[in-house]
């Protein structure tokens, strides 16, 4: 008698063919994992759709027989909201990769979900247009995948997170339906958001099969400016101050010395000695004006730190925002071994709250006798906090404990326990925390109807999002 395993993934071949279909135990081990530090069950198969009606009838096979699905494009998750937690199946949606429309004067683009980020603005350039959001992983990460979590990244400061940029979907439903949300049109008012609802939900709803995309035009002209400091309390200063004089600048990153240092051959830049902290920021306007505003700013930051530097070429300017992109894959050379892992945390807390809260995790660190790098975007108050740890039970005991620590601190100063990673699994209990710190812990209760409601026998991203309180 055939096993439901067997049962399912021989209907699920007889939809997409065997070509798009990975069973054999060597190309299934690499699905154990994302780019977290967390590992999952082995997929029962992955299933590599080639549109919509392949994803459809996968879910409605799957939606009958109650198996667990967990989509999966460019495996960038940094909270292993794409490994899985019981068995089940994946959806791979990398060879839906294409560009399907192109409207300039409406400013949109329309694209499938397994194409690149980079992919995408590298076509758009060509128009002279791009696609804000820009997390660092832009090389691997995918138009699905940061749709699922509300990806922000670098440019965020000025064009806030994914959500802000996406006009519609087409989206499957668990139980095989196909529907659309939004529009192509920048404004509507037309019952609930349901777009926005998707956005950031993990995979636990359905599947994205189609997104409609706000563009904007390149930046006439940018400059980059450093700055070197002595104390954090100084970077934020600086920072504030430079949005108190009316400057947005499109990216505002801040590295610490030790981040700086693992990518210091990468910046080609005379580091003066005293650095504890540097900060970056990029600022665009007219060929005419940015020389201004570039002084402008440069006489804000020369109040805070005596060292400033005004980069106006272009190449190197490219060099040091892909230093900075890197900064995260540069840190593993300062491990203490090859085992040792690097834990991302992603807390973010107002702009303004960002010095003393910095000050804090700072204090909690030599508390945990953790080794920890802070780098992030601080023009968003985005702190990502790099946690050096043992890869066993001891080891990763000690980056929750510091996990929680750092998320109070964010909740504390009215911020949030994620800023743009997601959930997934490793942050649920932080989640809860910060709920029932605000008193709202229905609102989580809320969450989970919703959750219902698209998928009624759960069987979409089972064991993601939510905190399982006893």
């Amino acid at each position: 008698m055939e096993s439901l395993k067997d049962s399912v993934i021989n209907e699920i071949i007889k939809v997409i063919g065997k070509n798009n279909v990975i069973t054999d135990f060597e190309g299934e081990i690499p699905y154990e994992n994302d780019a977290s530090y967390i590992s999952g069950e082995k997929p029962l198969l992955i299933a590599l759709p080639e549109n919509r009606h392949e994803i459809s009838k996968i879910l409605k096979i799957c939606n009958e027989n109650k198996i667990n699905v967990t989509v999966r494009s460019g495996g960038t998750s940094l909270t292993g909201s794409s490994v899985m937690t019981e068995p089940g199946i994946i959806i791979n949606t990398m060879n839906l990769d294409k560009i399907i429309e192109l409207n300039l004067s409406s400013r949109y683009v329309v694209c499938e979900p397994g194409l690149r980020l980079d992919d995408l603005n590298n076509y758009l350039k060509k128009y002279n247009f791009f696609y804000p959001p820009d997390p660092a992983s832009s090389k691997a990460s995918t138009v699905g995948g940061t749709l699922s979590t509300n990806a922000g990244g670098l440019r965020a400061v000025k064009y806030g997170a994914t959500k802000e940029w996406v006009l519609g979907l087409e989206f499957v439903l668990p139980n095989g339906e196909i529907i659309n949300t939004g529009e192509y049109t920048l404004k509507r008012s037309a019952g609930y958001d349901l777009t926005a609802l998707i956005v950031g939900s993990e995979g636990t709803f359905g599947v994205i099969s189609k997104a409609i995309l706000k563009i904007e035009p390149l930046p006439e002209k940018t400059g980059k400016i450093i700055g070197f400091f002595k104390n954090i309390y100084d970077v934020g200063n600086a920072m504030s101050s430079v949005k108190n004089a009316g400057i947005t600048p499109i990216m505002a990153e801040f590295l610490d010395f030790y981040t700086l240092n693992s990518i210091r051959d990468k910046l080609k830049l005379e580091i003066p000695e005293y650095t504890k902290y540097m900060l970056m920021l990029d600022i665009d306007s007219t060929e005419e004006s940015l020389e201004k505003k570039l002084l402008d700013v440069k006489k804000i930051l020369s109040k805070f730190s005596g060292d400033i530097i005004i980069i106006r070429d272009e190449k190197t300017m490219d060099e040091i925002y892909m230093a900075r992109k890197g900064a995260y894959s540069s840190l593993l050379k300062e491990r203490e071994n090859k085992n040792q892992i690097i834990v991302i945390g992603d807390v973010i807390v107002p702009a303004d709250q960002l010095p003393d809260a910095m000050k804090e995790i700072e204090e909690k660190v030599g508390e945990n006798k953790l080794k920890v790098t802070l780098f992030g975007h601080i023009g968003d108050g985005n702190i990502h906090a790099n946690i050096f740890a043992d890869s066993n039970e001891t080891g990763l005991k000690k980056v929750a404990k510091f996990q929680m620590d750092i998320a109070k601190i964010a909740i504390k100063h009215r911020g949030s326990v994620s800023a743009e990673h997601g959930i997934g699994t490793e942050k649920n209990e932080l989640l809860y925390e910060e709920y029932r710190d605000k008193d709202s812990l229905y609102t989580l209760e809320l969450m989970k109807e919703i959750k219902k409601v698209f998928d009624p026998r759960n069987i979409m991203n089972r064991g993601k999002i939510f905190y399982e309180h006893n």
